[in-house]
């Protein structure tokens, strides 16, 4: 099983959402892949936009709460994905652990239509990884 790790900085829109699909897409392919997702100063709460905007493609993040990153997540991560560093570069996972960064826009505080868009991406970004993993 191959496990990958989403992180942004809140845990509670971009990397949930890339969790999210990732897991229902590999569990669709019957691929080996699991996904989790962690941010580097942990939200309380999932973005309600984020939340609904996943609804519509019918996938769920009920359940889902942010979490804080751990030495123990990134060990077992056989892959790093941060979403983007442009909201805290602080707080950015990339400065102290090797990761791919994607590069999104945060979805926090954005109309709907954004989100949107950020959803989608994350999804064309994650079809293509699991592409990737299954060739």
């Amino acid at each position: 099983m191959k496990t990958i790790l989403y992180v942004c900085v809140h845990n509670a829109g971009r990397s949930q959402m890339a969790e999210a699909i990732t897991n229902k897409l590999a569990g669709e392919r019957g691929l080996q892949v699991r996904a989790e997702s962690a941010g580097t100063v942990a939200g309380t709460e999932i973005n309600p936009a984020a939340a609904r905007v996943m609804d519509e493609i019918g996938i769920s993040m009920n359940g889902q709460t942010p979490k804080q990153m751990t030495r123990e997540m990134v060990a077992r991560a056989q892959q790093v994905i941060t979403m983007g560093c442009g909201v805290d570069a602080e707080a950015c996972p990339a400065k102290f652990i090797l990761t791919d960064d994607w590069g999104l826009d945060d979805p926090k505080g954005a109309p709907i239509e954004k989100v949107r868009e950020i959803r989608d991406e994350i999804r064309r970004r994650v079809e293509k990884l699991l592409d990737e993993l299954a060739a």
